[in-house]
């Protein structure tokens, strides 16, 4: 088919779905209110003190992080024990979304990151997180938190693991491009490094914690001081990066940044508003209706856990909604077993973070980590099923 007819066809299919669009009907308009609804909510909640943040470390790390320091740890020859264990631990550290970690996850693996632990990596940042499992094991049970904490760390190296074997022949040929990479000189001191780039994780950390359940207890005192631990934090990455770093430097950083919001953004907010069409905002209807979705994942059928993964898997979570969201299913009639299999698809994917994840590592790999995700989750929402249930 011809450029030219492609156009014509495209071009028809829009006119074909307006023209027949019933924009009379109640459920369509109020799913296109709730794809507004949704982006306009998560530009407000989820930019500046989420986005912006990851977007200014992931370009510090394709400026100040030396390819060989991203090699040592995370590349294709580190060891397997080391890799893993600084993707997964990273996702207690950081506590973000599944489109927080994106940038994140583009600066490691544009730096020279093996496949497999920057998967490992993409999969713990949003799955593991130490309060969401706490809220979960809190609101949900201790045998879903302990599930969801156990089978996130587990899935996180699985996961990185059979997608450093899957495609083994193309990752061996990626790394030998960085081999080839001189060792740039800098005689910065490692530790100006660590305390810049340690500053700005402080800072999203801090600035995006939420408030607990209960206001007693480590939580709640570090959620009162959140905003001057912020504080602090911000001070010092402006300072650290002025007193330590050259104006080219600085620059270059900036020009980063910029790169990867421009990469990120556009798909982020259509997946956003296209999630929002199809599902809307917690606890309000959209074009799917809610009551679906819940007579679907009655049970612990493999229908049932396999639906509540691809459903969650679609839809956008942020960081600690999946908690009170489960909490109505499973109140409207939903299984244990595809609780867990939502706990461990839903906060890891979102159409949004797909849609990016294949403008990093294309088509073949972005199909095969969302489908071993779906996979595993499905699996684990059985067992837990069979044994809980």
């Amino acid at each position: 088919m011809n450029s030219e007819l492609k156009k014509f066809m495209y071009l028809l299919l829009a006119f074909l779905a307006f023209y027949f669009m019933p924009v009379e009907s109640a459920r369509l308009q109020n799913a296109t209110v709730e794809a507004l609804a949704m982006l306009h909510e998560y530009a407000r909640e989820h930019v500046l003190l989420c986005l912006v943040p990851a977007f200014f470390i992931a370009g510090a790390i394709s400026v100040f992080v030396s390819q060989q320091s991203v090699m040592k740890y995370l590349g294709a020859n580190a060891k397997r024990w080391v890799a893993y264990s600084v993707a997964a631990v990273s996702g207690t550290v950081l506590a973000v979304c599944s489109c927080t970690v994106l940038p994140l996850f583009a600066g490691i693996y544009k730096r020279g990151a093996g496949l497999g632990p920057a998967t490992a990596f993409l999969y713990s940042g949003p799955a593991i997180n130490v309060l969401a499992i706490i809220l979960t094991a809190r609101v949900l049970g201790v045998e879903l938190g302990v599930a969801r904490a156990v089978g996130a760390i587990s899935f996180s190296v699985i996961i990185g693991l059979l997608m450093a074997l899957i495609f083994h022949e193309e990752e061996a040929k990626r790394q030998e491009s960085f081999a080839a990479l001189p060792e740039p000189e800098d005689n910065r001191p490692l530790w100006k490094t660590v305390w810049f780039m340690a500053s700005m994780v402080v800072f999203l950390v801090f600035a995006n914690w939420a408030a607990p359940k209960v206001p007693v207890g480590f939580w709640a005192a570090a959620y009162r001081a959140k905003w001057y631990v912020a504080a602090l934090a911000l001070i010092s990455t402006v300072a650290s990066s002025w007193l330590w770093y050259t104006k080219d430097e600085r620059s270059e950083w900036f020009q980063s940044t910029w790169g990867y919001a421009l990469q990120v953004l556009p798909l982020l907010f259509g997946g956003v508003l296209v999630a929002g069409f199809l599902l809307g905002r917690p606890g309000h209807e959209a074009l799917i209706p809610g009551e679906w979705v819940a007579s679907l994942v009655g049970g612990n059928s493999f229908f049932s856990n396999f639906f509540a993964t691809v459903a969650a898997a679609f839809m956008y979570f942020a960081t600690l909604t999946e908690v009170p969201i489960l909490q109505g299913l499973i109140g409207a009639g939903m299984g244990k077993g595809p609780a867990l299999a939502l706990l461990l698809a839903g906060p890891a994917l979102s159409l949004p973070n797909m849609l990016v994840i294949r403008s990093v590592l294309g088509t073949k790999k972005t199909v095969t980590y969302v489908a071993l995700v779906i996979i595993l989750s499905t699996i684990a929402g059985m067992i837990f099923g069979a044994i809980f249930g």
